[in-house]
């Protein structure tokens, strides 16, 4: 038997989180590079239970040319799956959304007013990797003028800010706000990103966190992180500052 099966076998109790909604994941099935069936969806939502999470925003990859999902597509996979965990009898609520990367697409979605929002007109959105959005502050303002409150997906993962922190500070103050994914303190994206997320753990700039679960290992490693002592030791501080029941 491998680690993860070691893990969801073990007889020690799961820990539980501290807050009950994931705000970032890719459980929807068959629209993005999370998970591929609704069997899947239905595996990574029971593990999303077992970690103390009762209510779910699915956030598929809305992306130029990879992934232009529409609000008509991701909304006929969701009822679907809606269907599914109800047959399931998986007590769970659930939310559609989408991870918006701010490129061309999003540029037409935006201005033909067919974005998404969570609940609370919340939206989360992803920066490029490469480089950061020239017209990014510009962006954000518009958003906010507009009455939408502004999400940066997993803004450690983003390494040209890691040796210019101060933008992370300005584009904070300036109302943007941030969504760390507890991979990241794993070090599952890079030692890089893990700095970064316990930075922002230091500097009490953690307003969500969120799986990013794009398939069922995501969830074993979440799972046996939440049993470690750094975790334990970091999760007081972080609490302090998590909005997540808030949306």
């Amino acid at each position: 038997m491998g680690l993860f099966g070691k893990i969801f076998n073990s007889n020690k109790e799961q820990v539980k989180l501290f807050y009950n909604t994931d705000v970032h994941c890719h459980i929807l099935p068959g629209v993005d590079h999370g998970s591929q069936s609704m069997e899947q969806s239905l595996e990574m939502l029971k593990a999303e239970m077992d970690m103390g999470i009762s209510r779910v925003i699915l956030t598929s990859h809305v992306t130029a040319i990879t992934f232009e999902n529409t609000r008509e597509k991701l909304m006929d996979a969701f009822l679907k799956l809606k269907d599914a965990v109800t047959d399931a009898g998986l007590d769970i609520d659930l939310h559609l959304s989408a991870e918006y990367r701010m490129d061309e697409f999003f540029d037409k979605e935006y201005a033909a007013d067919h974005l998404m929002p969570m609940p609370g007109k919340y939206i989360l959105l992803e920066n490029s990797f490469q480089q950061e959005l020239m017209n990014l502050d510009e962006l954000l303002f518009d958003m906010q003028v507009k009455g939408y409150r502004t999400i940066l997906a997993h803004p450690e993962r983003y390494t040209y800010y890691s040796r210019r922190r101060k933008r992370y500070e300005h584009l904070h103050n300036a109302g943007a706000r941030f969504q760390v994914n507890i991979l990241s303190f794993t070090g599952y994206f890079g030692e890089e990103a893990r700095d970064s997320a316990l930075w922002f753990a230091k500097n009490g700039m953690i307003d969500y966190l969120g799986s990013d679960m794009h398939n069922i290992k995501h969830a074993h490693i979440i799972m046996e992180y939440l049993n470690s002592k750094e975790w334990k030791k970091l999760a007081p501080d972080i609490e302090q500052t998590v909005k997540n029941d808030m949306i």
